[in-house]
């Protein structure tokens, strides 16, 4: 993979390099022919011409090599500009005297024109200019391979780092379901099969996720409901559960299994901790392309944190909203009156 990505590197600076100086040799050729009159180009001058643009290919590709082995395209811009102006000027007086013993066997040779300081000023000048938007153009083309490359690096570490969270949250998962599942068998077979279902639902989807981990709200939705119904058998009537869903949520792409993790750490760390059980509610609404998912569950926070909190839960949802949208989500878990927990979640739409 990598030498061929190397060869495709090779392969279209050579078809950039040998395009470029052609069309230069052509403009150079069509330019004279409109110079010269009535009286046309000569076949030395086309000559000339076209040995012109092939000194120009050997002398970039010399300082391109240059270029690399100096590490110039890891220099900051205030140490690369001075180095690039001198680098050209100096570039375009050796393509100056490397013209003359060129024009010598083409009988275009004139030593007073050759010699003369203003002339060596003028044409140097004007090939360091030639030289100079070569450059640009070369340090141009690096500068966005390079940042391809580190955009295809960051999301590759992106996705690694998603796989790896979601590796921590379903085992956890899984354990807890296949408890309750075992402890329902034998009291209600056609409920504890019932159970597997969910169970077989919520992993199927955790499965066919797309690469950035996300999946539609109404898949994640039905997850959810899965889940409670999976803990409905645990707890019995001590969990209830209520839903308020903004009907446009589904257009929403939302982390698979985040809004479960978020309830079952309401359920574990809340519901699970009072004797009477609670209640789990559910609220989305979507205002200017914004979802806001807020939770809520009986219990109480202590000095910013839930009673017996712990686990990865709350971390590991906060890790993953950062890494699929930055600085775009936020993320508030909050008491309310000492009776319930809010945790609310606002992501934007992903297209």
């Amino acid at each position: 993979m990598v030498n061929k990505m190397v060869n495709n590197k090779a392969r279209l600076y050579w078809t950039l390099q040998i395009g470029g100086w052609t069309l230069y040799a052509f403009t150079q050729i069509i330019f004279s022919v409109f110079a010269s009159g009535s009286q046309g180009i000569s076949t030395q001058r086309v000559i000339f011409l076209t040995y012109e643009a092939v000194f120009c290919l050997l002398l970039t590709h010399v300082f391109r090599n240059l270029i690399t082995r100096w590490h110039w395209l890891n220099a900051g811009m205030a140490v690369l500009i001075p180095r690039v102006i001198v680098s050209v000027f100096v570039l375009g007086l050796i393509f100056y005297f490397l013209r003359i013993p060129i024009s010598l066997p083409l009988g275009l040779f004139n030593s007073k024109v050759a010699f003369d300081i203003r002339n060596i000023v003028g044409l140097t000048a004007i090939y360091a200019l030639i030289f100079f938007l070569w450059c640009v153009l070369y340090f141009i083309y690096n500068y966005f391979e390079r940042y391809n490359t580190s955009l295809k690096l960051e999301a590759s570490v992106k996705e690694i780092e998603l796989n790896n969270l979601k590796s921590q949250l379903n085992p956890h998962f899984i354990f807890n379901a296949l408890n309750s599942i075992r402890a329902l068998v034998d009291e209600n077979p056609l409920k504890s099969k019932e159970a597997i279902n969910q169970l077989s639902n919520i992993l199927r989807n955790s499965l066919t996720t797309g690469k950035r981990g996300l999946t539609k709200f109404d898949e994640e939705l039905k997850i959810v409901k899965d889940y409670l119904g999976l803990e409905s058998i645990r707890f019995e009537e001590r969990l209830r559960t209520e839903f308020d869903i903004d009907p446009a949520s589904r257009d929403f792409l939302v982390p698979s299994l985040m809004i479960q993790t978020l309830v079952e750490n309401g359920i574990k760390h809340g519901i699970s901790k009072l004797t009477a059980g609670g209640i789990i509610q559910m609220k989305t609404a979507v205002h200017d392309d914004r979802l806001t998912i807020q939770i809520r569950n009986s219990g109480q926070y202590t000095n910013g944190a839930r009673r017996n909190a712990g686990g990865l839960g709350l971390q590991n949802t906060k890790q993953r909203l950062k890494l699929i949208y930055g600085e775009k989500a936020s993320f508030i878990i909050m008491s309310e009156n000492n009776t319930f927990v809010l945790t609310e979640i606002e992501i934007p739409h992903l297209r």
